[in-house]
């Protein structure tokens, strides 16, 4: 998958997000003789080079290319983005004013992969989709033009003089300013509801291109519902499953070009004293929880590691890792072993600038599916009260006297990927305080 890659030498500046299309009209025009001749031409519309800047960006691959080693495919189109920043770089300086504004990111809008399709960039998935559009109508005009007699662009100068026009400068300047996410992909699982679905409700809220993955698709179909499009996607993902997770990240890479931010909250809870703990019930937990962290943090370290942009891994522990009660050998073993895989992560990939955290919550059962069922039975039988009075039995027990919900754990993740960029390898409980969970 080149898209990362892309998208982190389109990020030289500032970030950008992605999309991509191999529309029918798109593979014509890049696999067509005249497209050596016809895209340094740029665009004739200023409605065009607007959203597309002068001319895109040809890619110097063969469609065929072995993109699996990353690093020699960065290596192979590295210097084209070099030139195309020069020469971005040579066109404002030749056309500028004493007044025009400084020159804008030389990066460019509009990479066309012959024989695989155009990729585009920008600061949201909207604008980014609304580019290709607009270089798609560039196409058309190419096509139509050279149907008749020749196809013309407009003189650089006059393009400049739209591109840079003052006016358009300050309404670019009057835009409203971003919000803390903005320009970040983040893939959360176990997000059709719960505890995932408000992660994933904040981070969107917070500027956040979001991807939904969850293993019911209904629950997926339904959440999806309550975002704006280009905001969210959605994919079914088995956590348990490398290859389900493998396309998760890869339906993330086509949607927005990239991950810079993998939340594992997809989970369950076994609620049994040792001697009724099966083995089906041991390996239920651990596949879920900790082979599904290591799968998706083995994949979304990949992708961020492509980019070479950084980036955040925050998984969704317990505080009954760290504190020892009945009836939880499994489950709070299997919350053992992610937290101590965090700490393992971090001290791993801090040199790739990827910070890996956890948020331990505790009894968060409003708004909670584990809480239903079984888990909530097994529980209340450990402590000896009826399940409805587990909200407040929780309550009562920490510190706080508060009752958690899921928009707490969001807001825990939330502190750790837009606040607290220094840390990594951290626990924070977000439990009302637990004085027995304490971590120091």
């Amino acid at each position: 998958m080149i898209a990362p890659v892309l998208r982190g030498l389109c990020s030289s500046a500032q970030g950008m997000v992605g999309h991509f299309t191999d529309d029918e009209r798109v593979l014509q025009f890049i696999n067509s003789t005249d497209l050596d001749k016809l895209a340094p031409l740029g665009t004739s519309c200023p409605d065009h080079f607007l959203r597309t800047k002068i001319q895109p960006l040809v890619l110097p691959l063969a469609p065929d290319a072995d993109l699996e080693n990353y690093k020699v495919v960065k290596t192979a189109i590295e210097p084209a983005f070099e030139q195309y920043r020069k020469e971005y770089a040579a066109y404002y300086e030749s056309c500028k004013h004493p007044n025009s504004p400084a020159m804008r990111d030389p990066n460019p809008v509009v990479i066309l992969y012959p024989g695989v399709g155009m990729f585009t960039f920008a600061r949201d998935k909207q604008t980014a989709r609304v580019s290709s559009e607009f270089y798609l109508n560039a196409i058309n005009v190419m096509r139509g033009a050279e149907a008749i007699t020749e196809y013309t662009a407009l003189p650089r100068q006059e393009a400049f003089n739209i591109e840079y026009w003052l006016l358009e400068e300050a309404k670019l300047q009057r835009m409203p300013k971003e919000k803390p996410l903005s320009r970040r992909v983040a893939l959360i699982t176990g997000a059709g509801g719960g505890i995932g679905k408000a992660i994933a409700d904040k981070l969107a809220e917070e500027g956040a291109n979001v991807v939904l993955t969850d293993i019911d698709p209904a629950r997926l179909s339904e959440a999806a519902k309550t975002y704006k499009k280009d905001l969210a996607s959605t994919a079914v993902c088995d956590v348990s499953n490398a290859a389900s997770v493998e396309e998760a990240f890869h339906h993330a890479c086509l949607e927005f070009g990239g991950v810079d931010i993998v939340v594992h909250s997809a989970g369950l809870a076994i609620s049994k004293p040792i001697e009724d703990t099966s083995l089906a019930d041991w390996d239920l937990l651990q596949n879920v929880l900790v082979k599904g962290q290591f799968l998706l943090s083995k994949s979304g370290i990949e992708i961020m590691r492509k980019q070479g942009l950084g980036g955040d891994i925050v998984n969704i522990a317990s505080k009954n890792g760290l504190v020892a009660g009945p009836n939880n050998v499994g489950y709070g073993t299997a919350k053992a072993a992610q937290q101590h895989m965090d700490r393992l992560l971090a001290a791993e990939v801090a040199p790739d600038k990827i910070r890996v955290n956890t948020v331990n919550p505790d009894g968060v059962i409003i708004g909670s599916k584990i809480w239903e069922g079984e888990w909530a039975e097994g529980r209340a039988k450990a402590y000896g009260i009826p399940v409805e009075e587990l909200p407040a039995f929780y309550a009562k027990r920490n510190l706080l006297n508060e009752i958690i919900r899921p928009e707490d754990i969001a807001n825990g993740v939330f502190a750790f990927v837009a606040i607290l960029d220094k840390s990594t390898g951290n626990t924070l409980n977000i439990d009302g305080g637990m004085a027995s969970a304490f971590v120091r």
